[in-house]
């Protein structure tokens, strides 16, 4: 019982240094302002719409009609001020939870207009996964500061490398992994079941889905004009999706298995991308993947480049005498 326990321990709740939960805040908070930013005006004429497109769903679905436009404006500006402050980790006790509270009702309400865009769930869980973590213990306002503040839920963190920074990353993953694993097993319980596996399920539904398209007048991808005559090219994206699917849970057995199955399943989506002109932004952005990999890493080396490159600016040029 004792090793079991110590190795449920070690998989949910293994050390990690503050500055982990720091890269990803950081990796979330430029998706998350990068995505909004650019919507902004789409978003102010979705909430103008007439009421009998508005059908609330999820946080908002206690609403009985649409916010007055202006009320949505307000959330939106909210939301926008949350993430910038998320960002960089300014008041993150406060600010962490609000980013993460907001983000789920904007987007909740987003999608309560016309169709449901489900690739906006793993942005809006993990914000609420590393709002409520403490995620600006480091590369922050905060820790500037000199102030670690940890986390609204657990408190102050007593040490640099703790377990409170590797649940969150962990849980992370979990959530980015279930999405494709479900996937995989609806394919398989699904009337084509073992169809996905030889491709020819997945080169009618490229058919089906870009002549769809064509009718419809929105765009789509030239790739199945020649793809669609390679049967053993779509045996060879049939298999590979469900092995990315079905074997998303092992990419949670360790950090070389994580790292091998998020480098597959991102080549995947620039796949779909391609081949259907589908757009996963947070996937293509490899957003979503960050918490598979030691992420502090590469912000490090980041700020390292900084360094150097102010240094060199800095540096006083010799006249010659």
């Amino acid at each position: 019982m004792k090793n079991t326990l110590n190795h449920l321990r070690q998989f949910w709740f293994a050390e990690a240094p503050a500055e982990r939960l720091a890269a990803l805040r950081i990796v979330l908070g430029l998706f998350t302002l990068g995505y909004l930013l650019p919507r902004i005006g789409m978003y102010r004429e979705m909430s103008q719409q007439t009421a009998d497109l508005f059908e609330p769903i999820g946080a908002v679905s206690w609403l009985t009609a649409p916010l007055p436009p202006l009320l949505f404006d307000a959330l939106l500006g909210l939301t926008l001020l949350a993430t910038v402050a998320f960002l960089l980790g300014w008041k993150f006790r406060l600010t962490g939870p609000l980013f993460a509270l907001l983000l789920l009702l904007t987007m909740c309400y987003r999608n309560s207009w016309s169709m449901i865009f489900h690739n906006d769930n793993i942005v809006v869980l993990h914000a609420l996964i590393l709002g409520f973590a403490p995620a600006a213990d480091a590369w922050s306002v905060d820790s500037v500061r000199r102030a670690r503040f940890g986390s609204l839920l657990f408190g102050r963190v007593p040490n640099r490398v703790d377990w409170q920074y590797g649940w969150p990353a962990k849980l992370m993953m979990a959530v980015a992994t279930a999405p494709y694993f479900l996937s995989g097993i609806a394919k398989l319980a699904g009337p084509t079941g073992l169809g996905w596996v030889t491709g020819e399920v997945m080169r009618d539904q490229v058919a089906t889905d870009t002549l769809r398209k064509i009718v419809l007048g929105t765009s789509s991808s030239d790739a199945i004009y020649w793809l669609y005559d390679q049967p053993l090219l779509f045996m060879l994206l049939g298999l590979t999706t469900m092995v990315v699917e079905l074997g998303s849970p092992f990419a949670l057995a360790s950090r070389k298995w994580a790292m091998r199955w998020a480098v597959v399943a991102w080549l995947m989506h620039w796949g779909i991308l391609f081949v259907m002109d589908i757009t996963f932004r947070y996937q293509l952005f490899a957003a979503m993947y960050a918490c598979f990999f030691p992420a502090e890493y590469a912000v490090r080396w980041v700020l390292a480049r900084f360094s150097r490159t102010r240094s060199a600016e800095q540096q006083p040029v010799l006249s010659e005498s």
